[in-house]
């Protein structure tokens, strides 16, 4: 791969912002946007933990339309609005990355753009030789 190869999940946030769902660079480095628990336009229903798996569900299948899987994650950022998910939103990263092992930040921030939201995630994968 020589250039920059960018990918669209449709939501509609991406025409309206300008920005992709997904970014691979030259050398296979693969980034994956800011995933929250929005499903067709729907918040899932749960609490931290739902919402962390079902925003690493939606950057893994971003990941699995590239032709790469959970075991090409290197980085993992994790944002929450409240210090008590901590743990929730740890054992979701642990169930779905123990294996793997990527590197990870997890980070309180003030709130999201829906109240609602209690989880954003960001993921970076890696695509060999």
């Amino acid at each position: 791969m020589t250039e920059i190869q960018r990918v669209a999940s449709g939501a509609p946030w991406e025409e309206a912002f300008g920005y992709s769902r997904a970014v691979e660079l030259p050398g296979g480095l693969v980034l994956v946007a800011g995933c929250t628990s929005v499903v067709d336009g729907v918040i899932a229903e749960g609490g931290p933990y739902e919402q962390a798996v079902t925003s690493f569900g939606v950057a893994l299948k971003t990941l699995e339309g590239m032709g790469l899987g959970p075991q090409s994650v290197v980085r993992t950022r994790m944002y929450i609005t409240h210090s008590r998910d901590v743990d929730e939103v740890g054992r979701a990263h642990k169930e779905l990355f123990d294996a793997v092992r990527p590197v990870a930040s997890m980070i309180v921030v003030s709130g999201f753009v829906d109240p609602s939201l209690v989880v954003e995630v960001e993921v970076e994968a890696y695509r060999g030789a």
